[in-house]
């Protein structure tokens, strides 16, 4: 049996814990709403754009010559796979289902012999990939993999990345996997393909965006535009900054879901901790009160010998 001692420095011990893992919550709480605010801001631009590029490439068909950032390379040999983390842990499953997710596409994806290569974002899944899979981890030179603070310079840089493996034809399909922000308690691991574009994905995601009465709507109201330059011209000019936005889109959508799972991880702790000192306080009260009536007993004992 623990003495009074040990008690009193394992409830002081859980304490100070508590007090941590609540100053946490309240950090992570001020940090989500401002990555929510960020990414509830950027998502509508990222999902129209990716609507205005899929209505160029409807209007012109599969004509010859079409870039790559739209319609690939014409093979699916070679995967590119952007497995997006946090750089911190104390997220819950937030990493971990991440990871799993890219672990199953990349089995998928080999058992049906496509060559694969990763390219993660953020310090844990970096740590995981090049534990897991040394020989596919690949990234920008001079980049450490950090997410960091997410701006548009980070989505450029790896943008740039992803431009060059496709014109030196070292990837065919590019794929993010990233936890799609839901809500504080809710954040779901999605694989969106941004090469080719791909239009299945592109309409789904819309109406995920959009209220239901404003995503049917936008597809009544779907028309041939004219396009002054021309659609070719168009197309080359938002192809390159759609990329960086989806990215950046993605990006947003993880630390909004970090601090969330963060908040959501260091509520469920510190309720635990509080449990936790009931039952140690209960214990030590218990303790305390079998020693000082062994005490009274062994004073009786002794007056009545006497």
């Amino acid at each position: 049996m623990a003495s009074l001692k040990e008690l009193r420095a394992r409830i002081n011990s859980v304490k100070s814990t508590k007090k941590i893992t609540s100053a946490m919550k309240m950090v992570a709480a001020a940090k989500m709403h401002r990555a929510e605010k960020r990414s509830r801001e950027a998502k509508p631009f990222a999902t129209t754009m990716q609507r205005i590029l899929v209505n160029l490439k409807e209007s012109l068909g599969d004509r010859p010559g079409m870039p790559k950032l739209l319609a690939g390379t014409g093979k699916q040999d070679l995967h590119l796979l952007i497995p997006m983390s946090s750089d911190r842990g104390l997220a819950g499953g937030f990493n971990g289902n991440i990871n799993r997710a890219t672990r199953d596409l990349i089995q998928k994806l080999l058992k049906e012999g496509k060559n694969v290569k990763i390219c993660p974002i953020g310090f844990k899944a970096y740590v995981y990939f090049r534990g897991e899979y040394p020989d596919l981890v690949v990234g920008p030179e001079g980049g450490d993999h950090r997410l960091g603070n997410v701006t548009f310079e980070t989505a450029d840089q790896v943008a740039s990345y992803i431009e060059k493996l496709l014109e030196t034809q070292q990837c065919d399909v590019c794929t993010v996997v990233y936890n799609q922000f839901k809500n504080v308690m809710l954040q779901i691991p999605t694989a969106l393909q941004l090469i080719p574009l791909n239009v299945a994905m592109t309409e789904e995601k819309q109406k995920e965006t959009l209220d239901e009465k404003l995503a049917t709507r936008t597809e009544q109201l779907q028309a041939e535009y004219l396009f002054e330059p021309e659609p070719e011209e168009v197309l080359h000019r938002l192809l390159p900054q759609n990329l960086r936005v989806q990215l950046l889109s993605a990006m947003l959508e993880t630390n909004a879901g970090e601090q969330g799972a963060r908040m959501t991880a260091m509520d469920s702790a510190t309720r635990n901790a509080g449990k936790a000192i009931d039952k140690l306080s209960l214990h030590y009260n218990r303790t305390r009160q079998a020693n000082i009536t062994s005490e009274l007993t062994e004073v009786i004992s002794g007056a009545n010998a006497a």
